[in-house]
């Protein structure tokens, strides 16, 4: 049997490095496999500087093998419903979501995203690892890059989450879901999404998982492009929060019906804001985005006992404090609703 694979490549204001990640999809075997038929879509969505463009001639340069969609309105929870229920093919099988600005560093990447995920049909998301280019690359790193480098998966199980930069989903799941327009962080809702079916039924951590395919992605490497990066994700999910909780409060007959309506009206997303935040007693975001580290910290007590693992974890809450600080003030000013 032959797979039918749609990849779609996530591009926005991408010129710098879009030939750069155009050749590294040349060069990854699914374009030649036999069991697999691909096709690579890049999805240039609401750029202004040439991305399409550079794209085309990237691709080209390899033959004229990857496909480019220049999209006018831009916004990743808007490109990802586009890709899904118009632009990837009515009869393909697996579906690939790949950010633009990433690295594949093995040639069969996502020829093995793709069969991890066909080995394992129970499962509707299969997820790449991602790894920090300072862990990838650590010569040297100056002392605040080793500090970075060492809060690397902290927080996060990689294997149940999403990884919104490279993952692989079922294409008759991907379809059976809508996300609204606007989502600062698309990741985590979808994630949400697949493990409750989009909250019709009980949370089922079995249906996303990982194995051994992984990408680099660069990291922050100043102090305040991390405060601003970690503020767009703790508004992110504190504005997912409040859609799940808009969602329960519908018959569990309406909520998808409500996601599809989402995906296709623009004050969707700031109707539902204005309507659920601020909350009573934490205001915009709730208070576990703050105490997470330190509750998985406490987690695992043995770290309290290694004065590496203790003094990244004190350094890491006193950043999260400044940074859940930003984002009540943020979203006190109106910030929520955004593309990208």
């Amino acid at each position: 049997m032959v797979l039918k694979v749609d990849i779609g490549v996530f591009a926005h204001d991408e010129v710098q490095g879009i030939a750069a990640m155009v050749a590294e999809l040349g060069r990854q075997d699914i374009l030649l496999a036999p069991d697999i038929a691909a096709r690579v879509l890049i999805l240039a969505n609401g750029c202004t500087d040439g991305t399409a463009a550079a794209a085309e001639r990237a691709s080209a340069a390899i033959g004229g093998r990857i496909e480019v969609v220049d999209l006018p309105e831009g916004g990743k929870s808007r490109t990802w419903n586009r890709f899904v229920h118009d632009l990837s093919r009515s009869d393909a099988d697996i579906l690939i979501f790949c950010d633009a600005d990433i690295e594949l560093p093995e040639p069969d990447s996502l020829s093995r995203l793709v069969r991890g995920l066909a080995a394992r049909p129970s499962l509707w998301a299969f997820n790449s690892r991602p790894v920090k280019d300072l862990v990838h690359r650590p010569e040297g790193l100056s002392r605040l890059d080793r500090l970075i480098a060492a809060s690397s998966g902290m927080l996060d199980d990689w294997k149940t989450a999403i990884c919104g930069q490279l993952y692989a989903m079922r294409a008759d799941s991907a379809r059976s879901l809508h996300l609204p327009i606007g989502l600062p962080v698309e990741d985590g809702f979808l994630r949400a999404m697949i493990l409750t079916d989009a909250l019709t039924a009980p949370e089922d951590t079995g249906l996303i998982d990982g194995g051994t395919v992984w990408h680099v992605y660069a990291s922050e490497r100043s102090i305040g492009a991390l405060i601003r990066h970690q503020t767009r994700i703790v508004i992110g999910s504190a504005v997912n929060a409040a859609c799940f909780a808009h969602l329960r409060d519908l018959p569990r007959r309406a909520r998808r019906p409500e996601l599809t309506r989402a995906a296709g009206d623009e004050e969707w997303l700031r109707r539902v804001i204005r309507q659920r935040l601020p909350a009573l007693p934490w205001g915009y975001v709730p208070a576990h985005f703050l105490f997470k580290r330190l509750a998985r910290l406490v987690q695992n007590p043995r770290d309290l006992l290694r004065p590496r693992r203790l003094f990244v974890a004190i350094a890491g809450f006193g950043f999260d404090l400044i940074v859940y600080l930003n984002a009540q003030i943020r979203m006190a000013r109106g910030v929520g609703a955004g593309h990208w």
